[in-house]
């Protein structure tokens, strides 16, 4: 049961349409992470005893006792210029939380029990007072029932005090609860299904500076400081309204360094994270930097993709800062360096100045629309029969391969379903040449296409007809059952 405290301010409804949110505040280690992962019930936010793991805010959807909410987890916020502090960081971290804290619903003010009320407790109280948002302080740590007491201490900060554990799924429900009661109803709304799109690279390409563009905000933490993002971090992102409206789920990631020199256990974690981004995604953008190229890390990079077999962008940044070079000579030289993607896309962007941040958002969306294209098979069949005639199969081992019939069996990735004489036949550079002609026929750039051949049915033979394990076997074993 929370201690006595005065009553909190009431809440303001919530925009139509969008759940209410609530913000997961408090200094650096105290568990917020933690306590994040246990009320939305997996495991997303990296939880680590590092200090300073969440940076960016974290946004996921969460319910209890039938009310749906948003809920967000901010970055630690510390003392600004601390010994070895980077400042830049550390300040950003704070705006972002300052930002959450613009649009929350509700807070939960998140501190250790265990340690204490700190000075910067009290500060983030403070700031918490003149925001006048509701809050609730959830007295973390209270692994077990003796420790409860240790959060009486923090009543002197004002607010509702529930003693919890995430760590131990303890007092989580009771604290819950009483923060559902206060959310303000949600007037239901058509609920749109997002394209996904991960933005993916080395560190310091400016993925994150990208987002703040093309969302026209600065949602994410930009620094000099390589791998300033070390988590993988969802921003809901929509253009226009109503049933026009385009919706996204835009996915910032860590940068991805060589294996060999990641020898963090966070930087592992965040790997791990981007992989998974990587496989959820219906486009990824391979960002690179301009001046610096492609890398032996973006091939890595971009073998992740490929294995994934997912609609695929490739965004140039820095554009802005190339002023010898042209787009032609660079697409020349990028073929040479990424010949395995030709048939990629290639935007030349600034998220700096917005250069042509637009076209980049114009071709994410054409390269999803080619994923999920489906072709019709009389189409498909006349394409593959007359790339069929142009360049006629290959002699394997004395007999040549032939293709009977084609049809598409799946989407995202496209899949074409060949019925042909021998599977084995296929040469991989003809597959090769059968699905360049359908990119260029239906005009599927960035578009994963993948062949399965299948040797054709054929009717059974008539010597077999007397067969022990013939038709005439098969039609009695059917009738015993």
């Amino acid at each position: 049961m929370p201690t006595t405290s005065p009553t909190p301010p009431e809440t303001t409804p919530a925009e139509p349409g969008r759940l209410p949110l609530i913000a997961l505040v408090g200094r650096p280690n105290v568990g917020k992470s933690a306590l994040f992962n246990r009320i939305i019930g997996r495991r997303l936010a990296i939880v680590h005893e590092q200090c300073g793991v969440t940076r960016d805010r974290h946004i996921a959807q969460g319910e209890w006792d039938n009310k749906a909410f948003e809920l967000v987890d901010t970055g630690g916020l510390t003392e600004f210029g601390g010994p070895g502090a980077d400042t830049t960081i550390e300040a950003e971290t704070r705006r972002q939380a300052e930002l959450a804290l613009d649009t929350a619903a509700f807070v939960i003010f998140v501190v250790d029990a265990e340690s204490g009320p700190a000075s910067l407790d009290e500060d983030v109280a403070r700031l918490l007072h003149r925001r006048g948002v509701p809050v609730v302080l959830a007295a973390n740590k209270c692994d077990e029932p003796k420790r409860d007491d240790y959060a009486f201490a923090f009543e002197k900060l004002g607010f509702p005090v529930f003693p919890v554990s995430a760590m131990h799924n303890r007092g989580i429900d009771d604290m819950m609860i009483h923060v559902a009661e206060k959310l303000p109803a949600v007037v239901p709304a058509v609920e749109a299904v997002p394209l996904k799109v991960t933005i993916v690279g080395r560190p310091n390409v400016g993925k994150s500076s990208f987002i703040n563009r093309l969302i026209r905000s600065p949602r994410m933490i930009v620094s000099d400081v390589p791998g300033t993002t070390r988590d993988s971090v969802d921003i809901p992102f929509a253009i226009g309204s109503g049933p026009t409206a385009r919706h996204y789920l835009l996915t910032d990631t860590a940068g991805l360094r060589r294996l060999t020199k990641v020898d963090d256990t966070v930087e592992r974690f965040s790997v791990m994270r981007t992989e998974r981004s990587i496989q959820r995604a219906d486009v990824v953008v391979l960002m690179l930097d301009a001046a610096l190229g492609p890398s032996a890390q973006d091939k890595t990079i971009a073998d992740m993709i490929l294995r994934e077999r997912k609609g695929c962008v490739i965004v140039v940044n820095k554009w802005d800062l190339m002023d010898d070079s042209t787009q032609k000579q660079y697409t020349e030289a990028m073929g040479h360096a990424l010949p395995f993607l030709h048939w990629v896309p290639l935007v030349y962007v600034s998220a700096q100045s917005g250069f042509n941040i637009k076209r980049c958002l114009d071709t994410i969306d054409q390269v999803a629309a080619n994923v999920q294209t489906q072709l019709p098979t009389g189409i498909l069949n006349r394409a593959i029969m007359d790339a069929a005639d142009r360049v006629q199969p290959p002699m394997v081992k004395g007999k040549r391969f032939k293709i009977y019939y084609a049809t598409q069996t799946g989407s995202k990735p496209m899949r074409i379903g060949l019925f042909v004489n021998d599977p084995d036949r296929l040469p991989p550079a003809y597959s090769e040449y059968l699905i360049n002609t359908l990119r260029r026929r239906f005009g599927l750039e960035g578009a994963p296409i993948l062949l399965e051949p299948k040797a054709r049915a054929r009717p059974a033979n008539r010597e077999h007809q007397h067969h022990d394990d013939g038709p005439a076997f098969h039609r009695k074993k059917q009738r015993d059952r």
